[in-house]
């Protein structure tokens, strides 16, 4: 157990030692160097025995090639930090050693306190922090020596670690978490299910904007999630089609993976996300497009692209051996696909759910439902809760 104070010692020791000291003052620490040099410095856990965590040993560490060394270290700290008893971490590094200390900050579980001192802290910082609660804070001057600036910096991060270790959130009630996924056109429906589900269940809603659903299937595979709600799949259809809102190729894994009772539905994926309209690719230029405000553009899906999404979604269910239902609004799918809007198109709709409904492959436990009604109409989602009550009841037997 204690938090841990990791980085590379060998360039950045006196920076390092500074916020161990200050977080010592009120909680045990563990520090952890992570040079690529070999060379070790006064220290809790040497390099060297970080770098025997990489699959191939250390010496796939000390290659002497910065790097190359700096992701062999990357793989050894990651696999060395899972499942240890860590109460928080702090990292200190520019843009090499934030490559280098947050992959492994990414694997310990949401909840645990992560804090990256980083040069890069300002810019986009999604690489670094991707689906995970990793505190980005920019450490002004470079990680270089302890100054009038740093010392402020460092000590503002290690009491902020500090905090977090010693004063951890108050309880809450202890019901079972279920994640639902959730758009601005399908708010109405979430927001219907997660209230007649909060008497019972701890009702957890996830943006689905890419990382959103990453998020989500990181507390699935992390245990933290009873069942998944997913009622907007619509992740799927950047992914698809090349829109900016893609959770990835790895959409949907964590439910087959963990078999967490699931209930899913075709949610927003009469579109794909874009930028600004300016930015919409020039083969898409004559498509159905939306201006949803002025940084999103929003473009209605073919029929040839619901084929493809549908595909992915049957073949990623097919993989789930928990139990499954899935439900097809034939009503709409969206705010925006409903009679007199934009987006409204039966026939292609009609695309979409026959493929669904023809790809996966259905059993007692895995079943596509149809039903008439939009997805935001409250018919849907009390269709919704029966599903849901029905999956609970076959987990719990």
């Amino acid at each position: 157990m204690g938090a841990y104070v990791a980085g590379t010692f060998d360039t950045k020791g006196a920076e390092l030692h500074y916020v161990a000291e200050l977080v010592a003052r009120g909680h045990p620490v563990v520090t952890v160097d992570l040079s690529t040099t070999g060379k070790s410095s006064d220290v809790d856990v040497s390099a060297a025995e970080v770098a025997a965590h990489h699959p191939d040993g250390a010496d796939a560490v000390f290659t002497g090639d910065r790097g190359s060394a700096v992701a062999a270290m990357a793989t050894a700290f990651e696999r060395f930090l899972v499942g240890r008893d860590v109460d928080g971490i702090i990292g200190l590094g520019g843009s090499g050693g934030t490559a280098l200390i947050t992959p492994a900050m990414r694997a310990l579980p949401v909840g645990v306190p992560k804090l990256m001192v980083s040069t890069v802290a300002s810019g986009d910082v999604s690489p670094y922090v991707d689906a995970t609660d990793i505190a980005m804070f920019p450490s002004v001057t470079d990680v270089a020596g302890l100054n009038r600036i740093s010392r402020q910096v460092l000590a503002n991060a290690a009491h902020a670690l500090l905090g977090a270790v010693t004063h951890p959130a108050p309880p809450a009630e202890d019901k079972p978490a279920v994640a639902l996924s959730m758009f601005g056109v399908t708010t109405p429906c979430v927001t219907a299910v997660a209230e007649q589900l909060s008497a019972d269940y701890d009702p957890l809603v996830f943006h689905a904007t890419g990382t959103g659903g990453r998020a989500m299937e990181k507390l699935v595979d992390d245990g933290l999630v009873r069942a998944v709600l997913d009622i907007t799949t619509t992740e799927v259809c950047d992914l698809i089609a090349g829109g900016v809102m893609s959770a990835g190729e790895q959409r949907l894994d964590a439910i087959a993976r963990t078999e967490v009772p699931y209930v899913g539905s075709c949610g927003a994926l009469d579109m794909v996300n874009f930028g600004a309209l300016d930015t919409v690719a020039p083969q898409y230029r004559d498509r159905n497009l939306y201006v949803h405000n002025p940084q999103v553009t929003l473009m209605r899906t073919s029929a040839a692209e619901c084929r493809r999404i549908a595909a992915f979604i049957a073949a990623k269910l097919n993989a789930c051996r928990g139990p499954v239902r899935f439900l097809l609004p034939t009503g709409g799918v969206s705010m925006l696909d409903a009679p007199g809007q934009p987006f409204y198109d039966p026939e292609v709709d009609a695309v979409l759910f026959d493929t669904l409904e023809s790809q996966l492959r259905q059993t007692a436990d895995r079943q596509v439902l149809r039903v008439p009604h939009n997805v935001n109409d409250p018919e849907f989602a009390a269709a919704l809760i029966a599903a849901f009550r029905d999956v609970a009841r076959q987990e719990a037997r």
